[in-house]
């Protein structure tokens, strides 16, 4: 059955859409001409700078103000340089700082890039004050665990991307930093009453609210005092009663994925989960990855029948769309012309980094990198100190098969350095690592979210709140092997 033209492009109005590979197909194309609001990039889209520029504008040729968004968050997530690592520290590196100055011009330095690629909408800055240390999808991608620090930050960063002439997206609203399960995955519950969720998770939202965030992302996160049963993504009280109502919001809502499990799960699918987002108060629908036309259409018509039959009210679907549009007249604007400063966020990673203990008589060690896994938001993304030593040899593990006596016989008179990634979470990389100390000189480089865990007998502990190109860098120098 055919639906309504003018519904149709209607709905077409709410939707972020996404396409494989690195040109835009022909489908996608005609989907921006026929009212869609625009395309999320992925590492999959993007191969180099000037193919980037030429797919964007191949976009914007089919109408001006379609909105390219990405998730280039700098650190740990990053899509343009996924192939290699960011060049920024990430949010906790930031935060370790403790300069929000500088956070607002590292944020501007990966504006201005966006900006000169033809992007106008960040999916950035993740605002999440990351209080549970196990938390498996926030981590690093937070400034921190004290809201007030988080909320200083989290405003700098807007105000620097915005500055650049890339709309801002803070994320993830009602606060996602107290999880310790992937709204990837699952449905994760943060069981805090509301007055909790005011002095700790609020803060940053209230912040980027008055630094004039063009846009706040929704969280797959089930708080049942506030959002009962379901998801944020799907909770009226959370998206216009907290958000617009008591904190004031006046732009663009937009969702988290709808084909991530936190939120299809609860609605019966991926498409299905467009009506109740719509009608919850969110504007702009991130559909998620792996989409192509006929997905588009499918969440299309779910919104068009659900106007149709009068279970989503038309009036909302317009107010949603109108607000769309006023986001991308204002990220179509000509961006101010900035050339970012190519070591600041090389400069940024070093301030950060953090040495409990001594580093003498290090030398030229043997580094052992233990093998870790990367997230759904991160993706598979090289990480450690390879790429910025030279003359040492370096070996990567796994920990639960890594021989302790195996490695001090391979060191021989060398020290061993091993890099980690949330080794405190892993109980064969904690045993390995203290193994290793009972009987050789150790230095281990955590690149993950700190912990409380320090092994013991190591000689140093080095902290760099990151894992990316810049972070590694800052550890590899800090050594002395750079």
């Amino acid at each position: 059955m055919s639906l309504d033209p003018g519904l149709r492009r209607l709905a077409l109005r709410t939707l972020l859409a996404a396409f494989p590979g690195t040109s835009a197909p022909e489908w996608a194309v005609d989907l921006v001409g026929e009212g869609l609001a625009g395309y999320t990039l992925f590492g999959y889209n993007i191969s180099e700078p000037t193919q980037v520029g030429r797919l964007t504008a191949v976009l914007r040729g089919a109408r001006p103000d379609a909105l390219i968004a990405i998730d280039e968050e700098g650190g740990d997530v990053t899509r343009l340089a996924h192939a290699t690592g960011s060049p920024y520290p990430g949010n906790a590196a930031l935060g370790a700082v403790g300069d929000a100055s500088l956070t607002q011009r590292v944020y501007e330095a990966i504006g201005a890039e966006l900006a000169a690629l033809g992007i106008n909408l960040n999916l950035a800055p993740t605002v999440d004050v990351n209080t549970a240390d196990e938390n498996p999808i926030i981590g690093t991608r937070s400034f921190g665990a004290d809201p007030e620090q988080v909320a200083a930050h989290a405003a700098a960063a807007v105000a620097g991307l915005q500055d650049a002439g890339v709309a801002a997206c803070a994320k993830h609203f009602p606060g996602h930093g107290a999880t310790v399960a992937d709204s990837h995955l699952e449905l994760p519950t943060v069981d805090a009453p509301l007055d909790l969720l005011r002095a700790r998770d609020l803060p940053p939202f209230a912040s980027v609210v008055a630094a004039g965030a063009k846009s706040i992302m929704t969280a797959h996160i089930r708080v049942p005092e506030l959002t009962g049963d379901g998801p944020a993504t799907f909770s009226r009280a959370a998206l216009v009663d907290l958000l617009r109502g008591e904190l004031g919001f006046t732009g663009v809502v937009i969702t988290d994925a709808l084909e991530m499990r936190g939120a299809a799960l609860a609605a019966g699918g991926t498409a299905r989960a467009a009506v109740p987002a719509l009608a919850a108060g969110a504007d702009l629908l991130c559909i998620g990855a792996r989409v192509d036309a006929a997905l588009v259409e499918e969440v299309a018509a779910e919104i068009v029948g659900a106007i149709s039959d009068g279970r989503l009210p038309l009036a909302r679907v317009e107010e949603a769309a109108a607000r769309v549009g006023e986001l991308a007249a204002w990220a179509s604007r000509p961006a101010p012309l900035q050339v970012p400063a190519t070591d600041l966020g090389y400069a940024a990673a070093r301030r950060a980094v953090r040495v409990e203990g001594s580093l003498d008589g290090l030398g030229a060690p043997l580094v052992v990198q233990l093998v870790a896994s990367s997230t759904i938001a991160e993706g598979p993304v090289p990480w450690g100190l390879g790429p910025h030593i030279n003359g040492t040899e370096q070996v990567r593990v796994t920990a639960a098969d890594a021989v302790a006596d195996e490695l001090v016989a391979k060191a021989g008179t060398r020290p061993i350095v091993v890099v980690g990634r949330h080794a405190h979470r892993v109980p064969e990389a904690r045993a390995l690592i203290e193994a290793l100390a009972a009987s050789h000189p150790v230095t281990v480089v955590e690149m993950g979210w700190p912990s409380r865990w320090r092994p013991a007998g190591t000689r140093a502990f080095i902290t760099t709140f990151g894992a990316s190109h810049a972070n590694g860098r800052a550890a590899a120098e800090t050594l002395g092997l750079a």
